[in-house]
């Protein structure tokens, strides 16, 4: 395997990211919900961790234009477009597998 230099680690972790962020997109069916219940996070973690990313780096970054970032659009226009209401099964599901503390 080739050694990779920090420089050329951190552009690969960012095209990746970049590209997981446009397949989320892409992926308007597959609900935050779905995503928490199957791999334990979802576009407003990842929203998140942007916001908490930023501001380790000293930047004011808040939650609204983080969400946009991931989402790519406003988040209640993505909600108003494309969240459907959980399932009674997928909200039983969310509360057994969801973090506690």
């Amino acid at each position: 395997m080739a050694e990779i230099d920090d420089t050329k680690r951190i552009e690969l972790e960012a095209a990746v990211f970049r590209r997981l962020v446009s397949h989320l997109r892409n992926r308007t069916d597959v609900q935050n919900i779905d995503m928490m219940n199957l791999a334990g996070f979802c576009r407003n973690c990842l929203s998140n961790w942007y916001v908490d990313a930023a501001r380790e780096d000293g930047l004011d970054l808040d939650k609204e234009a983080a969400r946009e970032i991931v989402y790519g659009m406003p988040y209640a226009e993505w909600k108003a477009k494309h969240q459907t209401e959980a399932t009674p099964e997928q909200a039983a599901a969310f509360e057994k597998s969801k973090p506690h503390g």
